[in-house]
């Protein structure tokens, strides 16, 4: 393939939105009275698809529970989304950019909007802590390949 045929490798955001967002409180209006000090759990997700020729959807989903002893006290579940132009760039450079790139770029974005939330809730801002999407991406393609792998017979 001749230098002016090939294919320049791009990676660039066409847009970002939400596109959903939620909040919950189960306690309603008595959460207020109790000290705010909950037990945070965070779940992260991410998924990609294409949409059209050369774009894709990056969509990352962030649940954050905050309990008050055992109870419920908040919900927020955010999927922040970005839609990304890809020319150029195919399989595992793909995956990467796609796994890696993408969230990292909607990242901030979602924290903001959980952050606006918890507040507009009445509660204190959450504060999530960064990620570090390429560690999360290379981990969850090791655990990947291991289950791939042939497992050895056990002989009875």
């Amino acid at each position: 393939m001749a230098e002016n045929e090939q294919v320049q490798q791009q990676f660039g955001v066409q847009r970002m939105y939400v596109k959903d967002a939620s909040l919950e409180s189960p306690l309603g209006v008595e959460v207020f009275t109790k000290q705010w000090q909950p037990k945070l759990n965070v779940d992260l997700n991410t998924k990609s698809s294409k949409v059209g020729e050369e774009n894709y959807e990056v969509v990352l989903t962030v649940t954050v529970t905050a309990k008050l002893d055992e109870e419920t006290a908040l919900l927020i579940e955010v999927q922040q989304a970005g839609l990304f132009l890809v020319k150029g760039i195919e399989g595992e450079n793909l995956r990467q950019a796609l796994g890696i790139m993408g969230p990292s770029l909607l990242f901030p974005y979602l924290r903001e909007v959980i952050d606006s939330l918890a507040v507009k809730g009445g509660f204190p801002p959450i504060g999530l802590q960064p990620v570090n999407f390429e560690a999360l991406y290379r981990q969850a393609a090791q655990q990947a390949a291991d289950q791939a792998a042939p497992q050895p017979e056990t002989v009875n």
